[in-house]
C-alpha cells in the first residue's frame, strides 16, 4: 500500500531543508520527497501543522532482557558465569512481548540497540531491531551490531563478591588486554592456515578486530582512559557507553575518534560511577566533531525519557536540531545502519514519525503517528 504524507514540516536530518513538503511511501521505503507530490492511489495523511522526521533511535537499551513487569525481576541480560562471554547473542534472551516495546513506538522510537548487560568484562553481542512486531528475529535490523565490553564497578562487583579475577580495575584491564591478545593470536594463526581449535568467543571478538563491528564499552570517568588505550592498541573502532565524566577527558576522546553514547541523562548523582553527570559534555563533544548519541539504558529509565534527554541537552545550550541528530542519524551511525534509517531520504526505510510540537523545546510535544517500514503502527 502507498502512503502519501502531505504538507508537513520536514526535518530530514540531512543538508536538504524542506520547510513544507510531502513524502511518498511505497513498499516500505521512501519513494519520493518534495513539494506537491501527487499520487491518487495513495492513502493520504495530512501533516499540516506537524513536524515530520525520521523515527527516533535509542542506541543503548536492555528492553526484553530485563523484565521488571513481573512479581520478580527477570535478568536475561547478564550471563555472569565467566568474565569472558563474548559469543552470547542478545537476540536469544529478548522477550518480544515486553510492554516497553509498545511504549517505544507509541513515543516515536522505531529502532533500538539491545545489548547484554555489564556484569562481565566481555558481555556478549548486541543487535538492532525495529520496535514493532512479535518475533525478535523478524524485527532484527542488524545482528550483531557490536561487541559489548564493560569496565569499572559492574564486573568488579560480579567477581569481587566471589573473590576471583577480576575484582579490581587492575584485574578488569588485565582480562581486557589478555582477551584481545588471545583473539589476535587466534586470528593470526587462522590467517597463516595453522590448525586452531574453534573458539566461539575468539570468533566473536574477531569481528571487532577485523573492523566488521565496533566495541561498545560501558565505562565512565577515568575508566574511559583504559578503554581508549586498549582499543587504540588493537585498532578497533569503539564507542564509550554512558560516558559520565567525559568533560575531564575531552582531548583524549576527540583524538581517539570514538563515538559517544551518552546517558542516561536523567540518572541520579551518587558515589561511584554516577558521581559526575556532566550533561554539558554533549554540546562540547558535538562541537568538536565527535559522533554523539543520547541513550536511556531502558528499561532502567523509561523509553519516553528520551524526550527528556533531548530537552536537557538543549537546556545546556545544544541547538535543537543538533540534539535531534543524536537520536536519529548519529545513533544510526553508531548502530552501523545509517544506510537504512536515521534520515528522510529516497530509498531508506519508511520509519517516520509525525510530531505535534518541537521535541526538546515544547514540553507538550506529542507523537501523532508512527510508521515503521511504511506501516502505520501507532496513531494517537
Amino acid at each position: 500500500m502507498k502512503i502519501l504524507i502531505k504538507n508537513g514540516t520536514l526535518c530530514t536530518m540531512t543538508e536538504n531543508k524542506i520547510e513544507k513538503g510531502d513524502i511518498l511511501i511505497e513498499g516500505g521505503k521512501i519513494a519520493a520527497i518534495g513539494p506537491e507530490i501527487q499520487d491518487p492511489a495513495a492513502q493520504v495523511i495530512d501533516a499540516c501543522g506537524l513536524y515530520v522526521m525520521p523515527g527516533l533511535i535509542d542506541a543503548h537499551s536492555h528492553i526484553g532482557l530485563f523484565d521488571f513487569n513481573n512479581e520478580y525481576t527477570v535478568d536475561d541480560a547478564n550471563e555472569m558465569t565467566d568474565p569472558v562471554t563474548i559469543a552470547v547473542d542478545a537476540r536469544y534472551g529478548v522477550n518480544p512481548k515486553a510492554r516497553e516495546f509498545r511504549a517505544s513506538y507509541e513515543h516515536g522510537i522505531t529502532t533500538l540497540l539491545i545489548t547484554p548487560g555489564s556484569g562481565d568484562v566481555f558481555c556478549g553481542l548486541p543487535f538492532a531491531l525495529k520496535t514493532y512486531g512479535n518475533n525478535v528475529f523478524d524485527m532484527t535490523l542488524k545482528a550483531p551490531c557490536a561487541v559489548k565490553i564493560a569496565l569499572g564497578g559492574n564486573p568488579k562487583n560480579t567477581y569481587g563478591d566471589r573473590k576471583q579475577l577480576p575484582m579490581t580495575r587492575m584485574g578488569v584491564a588485565h582480562v581486557l588486554k589478555e582477551t584481545f591478545r588471545k583473539a589476535k593470536e587466534y586470528l593470526d594463526k587462522k590467517e597463516r592456515k595453522e590448525d586452531v581449535d574453534y573458539d566461539a568467543n575468539m570468533e566473536a571478538l574477531g569481528l571487532a578486530l577485523k573492523g566488521e563491528v565496533p566495541c561498545k564499552v560501558h565505562c565512565t570517568q577515568y575508566d574511559m582512559l583504559t578503554a581508549i588505550e586498549v582499543c587504540k592498541e588493537y585498532g578497533v573502532h569503539f564507542s564509550l557507553e554512558h560516558a559520565w565524566g567525559a568533560t575531564d577527558y575531552m582531548d583524549e576522546i576527540v583524538e581517539s575518534g570514538c563515538d559517544i553514547c551518552y546517558g542516561p541523562i536523567a540518572t541520579y548523582r551518587s558515589p561511584g560511577e554516577r558521581r559526575k553527570i556532566d550533561v554539558e559534555a554533549v554540546k562540547e563533544l558535538d562541537q568538536r566533531g565527535v559522533n554523539v548519541a543520547l541513550i536511556t539504558d531502558s528499561p532502567i529509565l523509561s523509553e519516553q525519557s528520551l524526550y527528556h534527554h533531548i530537552g536537557e541537552a538543549v537546556r545546556e545550550g545544544l541547538p535543537q536540531e543538533r540534539a535531534l541528530r543524536m537520536v536519529t542519524v548519529n545513533a544510526a551511525k553508531v548502530l552501523g545502519v545509517a544506510d537504512r534509517i536515521g534520515t528522510l531520504e529516497v530509498g531508506k526505510d519508511a520509519d517516520i514519525i509525525l510530531v505535534r510540537g518541537r521535541l526538546g523545546l515544547d514540553t507538550d510535544a506529542k507523537v501523532e503517528y508512527t510508521l515503521i517500514d511504511g506501516n502505520i503502527v501507532y496513531k494517537r
